[in-house]
């Protein structure tokens, strides 16, 4: 949780807040293809001209070549502050394959910030996670844990749902999801960035341990990817294992 609370804190001293030109990926996407995209856009830009991406953009809906061919020309498309570029990645999302549909996506999003940065004469900051967001807030997925491993009932199920939606639209958060298994409950939500998830959770917790005390004050979080209830029980049994 700490190094967690550590980025929180970073984006925030690096962002002095959440300014207006501060934009959030809304798509949830693996962040292997964000590294994967973002390492062939920076490459592309000094490999191949403008001209290129013109030539080869009527490329995108044609049959026959490959898809890596087509991820070349959305990411080299996408940095380009052209509104044409923009509407044909644009349509192009309509048409594509699912495999290219979240490169496609990625780039749309590095266009639009392209041309709002040349309409606004002001740099665009974007952030993207694995889990994506909306507007100022991010996406989180969060693990709770009973004390002792003992499985949570459903008048404790209960109390979780009453608690967690009250605790956190006192700090505008939208809860997506909540799920139980045995002794663990996950939640997917929404925060506004200028709040700390820790501070916000561990409220949420103790107004929950007042019928019982019956959650561990440590949880897991991650804006990475959500996880599956066997994945997290093998999680914490490596990290028992380890300790």
């Amino acid at each position: 949780m700490q190094e967690h609370e550590n980025l929180y804190e970073k984006i925030q001293e690096i962002l002095g807040g959440t300014p207006g030109n501060l934009k959030i990926l809304e798509q949830q996407i693996d962040m292997d293809l964000q590294v994967e995209y973002y390492e062939c856009s920076r490459k592309l830009r000094n490999e191949l001209d403008e001209s290129w991406a013109y030539e080869h953009m009527q490329y995108l809906i044609e049959p026959g070549y490959s898809q890596d061919v087509k991820k070349d020309i959305l990411a080299r498309m996408a940095s380009i502050e052209n509104v044409e570029c923009y509407r044909a990645i644009e349509s192009y999302i309509d048409i594509a394959e699912e495999s290219l549909k979240d490169w496609a996506l990625l780039a749309l999003n590095e266009s639009r910030m392209q041309l709002e940065s040349e309409i606004m004469e002001e740099n665009q900051v974007f952030i993207s996670t694995g889990l994506g967001g909306r507007q100022q807030k991010l996406r989180y997925f969060v693990v709770l844990m009973s004390r002792a491993n003992a499985d949570l009932t459903q008048t404790h199920q209960m109390v979780i749902q009453n608690e967690f939606e009250f605790i956190l639209k006192k700090f505008d958060a939208e809860v997506e999801e909540l799920n139980f298994s045995g002794y663990l409950a996950t939640i997917l939500l929404l925060l506004p960035m200028n709040y700390s998830l820790k501070k916000v959770f561990q409220e949420a917790i103790n107004e929950c341990n007042q019928y019982g005390d019956f959650l561990k004050d440590d949880f897991i979080v991650t804006n990475v990817k959500t996880l599956s209830f066997k994945e997290i029980k093998e999680l914490l049994k490596d990290k028992s294992d380890n300790n």
